[in-house]
């Protein structure tokens, strides 16, 4: 069974549900509290033990590169400034040099396309799929801890009501494994009642390299676009999948909701920041209550 060392990031969406803000600034550069949502997803994935990070990106995104290289004008300043605690910061935030490469979607063709770009860079491995859109700190590592146990493929999942699986892609629940189950089943946004369950495929997924070869069919679904899902479906026919339930909490930062909850629920573990903001939010309450 071959180590999970490479990890997917998706970066070319247009960012359309957070217009006028990302109209020149990338979705994933947005920042939750003091670090751009990609750098959260990133901080993840190396804690787990990624060691390298291909990056699908699309036109206006060169920024993305740019952050995760090294800014010699700014560490020169910092360092002249005596300001070394910022400069040691940016330091342990930067992977290490070999340890990223950047590829083009050229047309937004969807996430199974742009999975599907990286192809060449991953190689024949398996490796993990991470939506930077999505902030599931402790995920990789329970990812990568369900597929030493299991091997295959493996998709973090979260449970949500009923009333909402049409929304989401959902997966059928086989044999039970504590935290994992074996997959007998995946559905794109079902009908609403038709669900096979009510665990939502969550956005990180750790995948064979043979659905490069499925991918490579170009078969477009819902949307017009060619669907990871789809492709995932397909990959099940011949080996098997594991659903882990995500033990933690997911923010959907591509959602204004989420973003907002994300920027607080994690300014709220900040020493830094934790009490003077509970009383801003108390503040902020009073007055919208009188």
């Amino acid at each position: 069974m071959k180590p999970i060392r490479k990890a997917v990031l998706p970066v070319a969406g247009l960012g359309t549900r957070f217009l006028p803000a990302t109209k020149a600034v990338p979705k994933e550069m947005l920042t939750v509290v003091d670090r751009p949502v990609v750098q959260h997803v990133v901080d993840e994935a190396r804690e787990a033990g990624i060691e390298h990070f291909i990056f699908v990106t699309g036109r206006g995104k060169a920024v993305i590169e740019d952050h995760f290289d090294v800014a010699f004008e700014l560490d020169r300043m910092l360092q002249e400034r005596g300001k070394d605690a910022a400069y040691q910061e940016l330091k342990r935030d930067l992977p290490a040099a070999g340890q990223t490469s950047f590829t083009r979607q050229q047309a937004p063709l969807g996430l199974g396309h742009a999975v599907w770009c990286a192809r060449e860079i991953v190689g024949d491995e398996p490796f993990a799929v991470l939506l930077p859109d999505m902030l599931s700190r402790g995920c990789m590592q329970q990812m990568l801890s369900a597929y030493e146990r299991h091997g295959g493929n493996v998709i973090a999942v979260e449970e949500v009501k009923p009333d909402e699986t049409h929304q989401y892609g959902i997966v059928g629940v086989g044999e039970t494994f504590g935290q994992t189950f074996e997959i007998n089943g995946m559905v794109e946004k079902p009908k609403a009642g038709t669900a096979p369950s009510n665990f939502i495929i969550s956005g990180r997924y750790i995948l064979q390299p043979e659905i490069f070869d499925i991918l490579a069919h170009g078969e477009k679904g819902a949307g017009g676009e060619i669907q990871l899902t789809d492709a995932m479906i397909k990959l099940a026919q011949e080996q098997q999948f594991f659903g882990m339930r995500y033990e933690g909490r997911t923010y959907d930062t591509g959602s204004k909701l989420g973003f907002l909850t994300a920027n607080i629920a994690y300014a709220l573990e900040r020493k830094d920041l934790s009490e003077p903001l509970k009383a801003e939010i108390a503040r902020l309450l009073s007055e919208h209550q009188a």
